[in-house]
Order: C-alpha cells, then structure tokens, then sequence
C-alpha cells in the first residue's frame, strides 16, 4: 500500500483498509495537468473504453474530484444517470461543487468499494480510473463483489489503472511524478480476480496514455 494519503480534515470519513486521498484540490490540479479532467482526452478515452450510451446509468467507483464521473454524464446524456463515490469526503466536496458549476445531474456521495449502497442490478457500467491500485489484495475481492451485485446482467466494468511502463527511463519519469509505490502496482494481475468473482468476457490490455492500462469484464446474463 502505498502513503500518499493524509487524515482527513472531516471527522466522518468512513474507515477502510484501502488508502484514502484527503487533499483534493491538489489531486483535482495534477488530474488536470494529465490531461484527466472534464471531457479531457484521457476521461473520454477512459468512458469510451467503457463503451457508455445515452440512457445509461453509470457508477464511478473512487471518483475522486468527479472528472470522470462528469465526463460520463456528457455521454449518458439526459436520459442517462451517473453517480460517483469516494472514500474521501473532501473529494466529494470539491465534486459537487464542480457539478454545480457545469450544470449536469449527477449525485455524488461518500462511499465505499467494499459496502456500495446501492440495490441489486441498477447500473448499466461501472467505470473506476486510478483507484483500485489504493486498496490491498484482501479488499479487492470484497470491492469486485459488490460491483458484480449492483451490475445489471450483462452490466459492464472497465477499470483504467497504472501499468508499469517497460522503458526504464518512462518508468522513472513516472515514478518521479506519482511515486515508486503506484509503479508497483499492476493492473493486469487483477483478471483473474474478477474472474473468480464471477464476471465473464474479461479482457485486458494497454491505452493511449503511456501509464494506464485496461480491464473489462462484464457480469453474466443468466
């Protein structure tokens, strides 16, 4: 686990086991810098990937600032519906607080991975960038349980994660900007973890941005 989190300035912040990010408005910064805000090229890239339709309804899981989550709604449209969770309160404030300005529906709430109150079977997608490198081996099953219960049959997950770069001088370029600890994660050792979960049609693989790679995995129909 890595320790680029701080305590949170909030008193009613959930506990968890996963590592929690408390200082948003620096997080929303660096977001931006990587080309990662609203309908910026690696948050359409990632809702792309994620394959979301008008109508659909979407949940963002670790939604941080809401950059994601914002961008989803463009392409659900207004028939869609998107919601956004995160551990950390303080990234929920400065989400909202960005909805506001751009107008869209979308609810963002205080949540957890491993307990998401929602009901059985409501999303179409479940989208997640950058998160699920925070949570520790144990969690993860427990988090992609819970994804797999509120997906619709033949409900879509996509995570975009860190992929360690190959290139030696890439790899300390970005261990330099987001610390040797995410460099030692790797998203492609979670598909068999989805698989054992139950989600079928699991794929992985690289995507435009040199740093993050893919998974997709879709929950069966029967």
């Amino acid at each position: 686990m890595h320790k680029i989190h701080n305590q949170s300035r909030i008193k009613h912040a959930p506990h968890t086991t996963g590592a929690t990010i408390h200082w948003a408005s620096q997080y929303d910064l660096m977001s931006r810098l990587l080309g990662m805000g609203v309908d910026r090229p690696n948050s359409k890239m990632v809702i792309e990937l994620a394959k979301v339709k008008p109508g659909d309804k979407v949940l963002d899981v670790g939604c941080g600032t809401g950059s994601l989550t914002l961008t989803a709604q463009s392409y659900a449209g207004p028939g869609g519906k998107v919601y956004g969770i995160d551990a950390a309160p303080e990234m929920i404030e400065v989400a909202r607080e960005k909805a506001s300005r751009l107008g869209p529906q979308v609810v963002f709430k205080v949540g957890l991975i491993e307990q998401l109150a929602f009901p059985e079977t409501i999303f179409d997608v479940v989208i997640s960038r950058l998160a699920i490198h925070h949570l520790p081996n144990d969690l993860k099953p427990k988090g992609f349980a819970e994804i797999l219960r509120i997906l619709k049959p033949g409900g879509h997950l996509l995570i975009a994660d860190f992929r360690p770069p190959a290139n030696p001088i890439l790899n300390h370029l970005a261990s330099a900007l987001v610390g040797s600890h995410m460099m030692q994660t790797d998203i492609l050792r979670l598909p068999p973890m989805l698989a054992s979960t139950g989600f079928v049609e699991v794929s992985s693989g690289p995507t435009r941005s040199a740093f993050l790679a893919f998974v997709s995995a879709r929950k069966p129909v029967n």
